[in-house]
């Protein structure tokens, strides 16, 4: 599949989803709103029924407009325009709460004249509240007032918002169900991608050992029709240097095919460190050197300078492994620096940590590929060309060796040019 035609199938699923979760929040949102008013009508007309039971009762007339105000979301006034019997007044409250089947807490005051201040009812339960439910349950006993009326009451109900939502629990349990959907199918997506990337580095792989293999072989082979021919053994010195170039191309094949399995062993049980106390001065100058008579047997050459501090650097590390990794980071810094490679070595503190710098002067990482250099068999795309030799295991040795001793590393790109690989080691000693 065309990576275009997936680019828009991603955004078509992507538009879709979101499509389904603004529709579902906008239904449970308008589903709420509707139940809310159903309910504050509910509230209302209960109320309302008090009102006039209450003036019944105390044979007085109610105002004309204004009886019921909703001042809050969860809060009632109600203006009975007398006095107000407390016991009658829970008792008229929870009569036609029932009667409408409003199983919903409250709690009640009644305005004092005398005094100017709601006097606190009692909190009623409705339904049968569980015990790790009325720990949660906050009860005011201070009800504001309502400067608009002499004689009223007031009603709260604490656990409304709870209750609607208990009310609305299918609707909860079906967006729940089509957010886990949404998630899986995100997941599906993302799995799916995930398996394509690898299936595009899987192809990438064959092709650089396609291409890493196709060279000594085809040396192996014309060496061998060439050691084949009758005259050959009249010919010594030519039969030496073509033993000569079929042991060379061997052992070329031997070191690639030991990288591939040396990254697959790293990848199955980890990297296995023996630690020890080492000079890094000396390692490093040790290693250039062996670089270096790799390059003259190669018939390559490359300036490499070391700025080392003058003091000796002592860290505690595999050595075999720190080789390898800068081994590693300078034949990463030959292969892409062209004609005349120039590397640069600096071993320094920095913010209270052991800094080694790897530097060239090649032309640099472009910033879409800085984040996936380090990933397995992971190489810059350079179209049909071929010039680089290797399968993109150096740099994720690299980070392997770094992550398995506990520092970090980072790639500068600086806008001149060439690339600064950076390891930072956080605990070393100077001597």
């Amino acid at each position: 599949m065309q990576r275009t035609t997936i680019r828009r199938l991603i955004i078509l699923a992507t538009l879709s989803i979101c499509g389904i979760i603004v529709t579902q929040i906008y239904w449970v949102s308008n589903a709420f709103n509707l139940r809310e008013k159903q309910l504050d009508q509910s509230i209302h007309i209960a109320l309302q029924t008090v009102a006039e039971q209450i003036a019944a009762y105390n044979k007085s007339t109610l105002p004309i407009a204004d009886v019921v105000n909703q001042v809050a979301s969860d809060y009632f006034i109600v203006n009975v325009n007398d006095v107000i019997d407390v016991n009658i007044l829970e008792l008229y409250l929870k009569r036609e709460f029932g009667k409408r089947n409003l199983q919903l807490d409250f709690e009640y005051g009644i305005y004092d004249c005398t005094t100017d201040k709601m006097m606190y009812g009692s909190y009623i339960r409705m339904r049968n509240t569980p015990p790790h439910e009325q720990a949660t349950i906050v009860i005011s006993r201070e009800l504001p007032k309502y400067d608009k009326f002499i004689y009223y009451f007031g009603v709260s109900f604490p656990q409304k918002k709870r209750y609607l939502l208990y009310d609305m629990r299918l609707w909860i349990f079906s967006s729940s169900m089509i957010l886990l959907l949404v998630l899986f199918f995100a997941y599906a997506m993302y799995v799916i991608l995930a398996q394509r990337r690898l299936a595009e580095i899987q192809k990438d792989f064959v092709d650089n050992m396609t291409h890493e293999f196709q060279t000594p072989i085809s040396t192996i082979h014309i060496a061998a029709d060439v050691l084949l021919t009758p005259d050959i053994i009249k010919q010594p010195e030519r039969l030496h240097r073509y033993a000569q170039i079929i042991k060379k191309e061997a052992q070329r094949l031997h070191k690639q095919v030991e990288s591939i399995l040396q990254a697959s062993r790293a990848e199955r049980i980890g990297l296995t460190l023996q630690k020890e106390n080492l000079n890094l001065n000396e390692l490093i100058i040790e290693t250039v050197q062996y670089f270096q008579l790799q390059l003259k047997e190669k018939g390559r050459e490359a300036v490499i300078q070391t700025h080392l501090p003058s003091e000796n650097i002592i860290i505690n590390a595999d050595g075999s492994h720190l080789t390898n990794l800068i081994i590693n980071l300078l034949d990463n810094a030959v292969k892409y620096s062209g004609t005349g490679p120039h590397i640069n070595i600096r071993l320094f503190a920095h913010n209270g940590q052991l800094c080694l710098q790897v530097a060239d002067n090649g032309p640099g990482i472009p910033e879409k590929y800085r984040r996936k250099i380090f990933h397995k068999f992971y190489r810059i795309p350079t179209g049909n060309l071929h010039n680089v030799k290797g399968f993109g295991l150096g740099l994720h040795y690299v980070q392997n060796v770094v992550k398995a001793h506990g520092w970090q590393i980072r790639l500068v790109c600086p806008p001149a040019g060439g690339s600064i690989f950076e390891v930072l080691i956080p605990n070393y000693q100077r001597i």
